[in-house]
């Protein structure tokens, strides 16, 4: 498995797994939904801007995974945030590749890009239910909030932790 950085150029496969995520235990949303959805649209829209992260994973020269961040403003808050320096990390695998470890390298992965852009942290929300919790507790990720049905995990990076 090779992993690198995302560009604008990876916005389609981007939206894919944007998909996959919201689609975690079942298909629920469809890719028109996804496109038009003002606030699933915000976690692409202008990617990558000052702030955002991103990695894809590829197997064989094809891609099966991503990882990205937004630093959104207040006034945009996507379902995961926790502050406008902090991004919100949106991760997903293609069914194929998953169960191959594919998605903790690729966490590992953005949080060591994370900590070497001396971010203070990163964040994301995550359903009841969802396996990937499980991932990120893993990684070090907490429980920050609680809204519906979801909670707000935070990892605060080396960079973040305040002496």
């Amino acid at each position: 498995m090779q992993i690198r950085e995302a560009d604008a150029q990876d916005l389609p496969f981007l939206e894919l797994i944007l998909l996959e995520a919201y689609n975690w235990s079942e298909e629920r949303f469809t890719l028109d939904w996804i496109r038009s959805d003002e606030r699933a649209r915000r976690y692409l829209e202008g990617f990558p801007a000052d702030g955002d992260l991103g990695l894809v994973a590829l197997i064989d020269s094809a891609p099966v995974a991503a990882v990205w961040g937004r630093a959104l403003p207040a006034e945009r808050a996507g379902y995961g945030f926790v502050a406008p320096d902090i991004p919100e990390l949106t991760l997903g695998v293609l069914p194929a590749a998953r169960g191959r470890g594919v998605g903790s390298r690729l966490l590992a992965a953005v949080i060591d890009l994370a900590e070497q852009r001396r971010l203070p942290g990163l964040s994301l929300s995550v359903e009841d239910g969802n396996a990937a919790r499980r991932l990120y507790e893993n990684a070090g990720f907490e429980v920050v909030g609680r809204s519906g049905g979801s909670d707000t995990m935070l990892l605060q990076t080396d960079a973040g932790v305040r002496p």
